[in-house]
């Protein structure tokens, strides 16, 4: 199965695709975006056991800032396990926020 990761949802945008668990093993995404200057990152999607937690824990390994925007990340069918890793994991390496408060922060609420 693949995996695409849009980095921007813009017709013609570089669209990386992904062959394992974490995007930064099998692609070039962390040279496209140190060459971006991007040095924060904005997590949200499915799997918060395997995709996310994969992906936050490469991404703070080589020094991005991360945000985890926890009620736009699912962890189907085990809700105990998303919300241990909300709770307890995943703040240790990264802000952990609700869509609301993201859209507050960017001045879009």
């Amino acid at each position: 199965m693949e995996i695409h990761i849009n980095i921007t949802s813009k017709p013609g945008d570089l669209v990386l695709t992904k062959q394992r668990t974490g995007p930064f093993t099998t692609t070039y995404l962390n040279e496209v975006l140190k060459r971006l200057g991007v040095d924060t990152l904005v997590l949200m999607g499915i799997a918060t056991f395997g995709c996310m937690l994969t992906t936050a824990r490469w991404a703070a390994d080589m020094d991005y800032k991360l945000v985890v925007v926890s009620d736009c990340c699912a962890n189907p069918p085990d809700a105990e396990v998303h919300r241990v890793l909300m709770e307890k994991v995943l703040p240790i390496q990264a802000s952990v926020v609700t869509c609301h408060q993201l859209l507050e922060v960017l001045g879009k609420v």
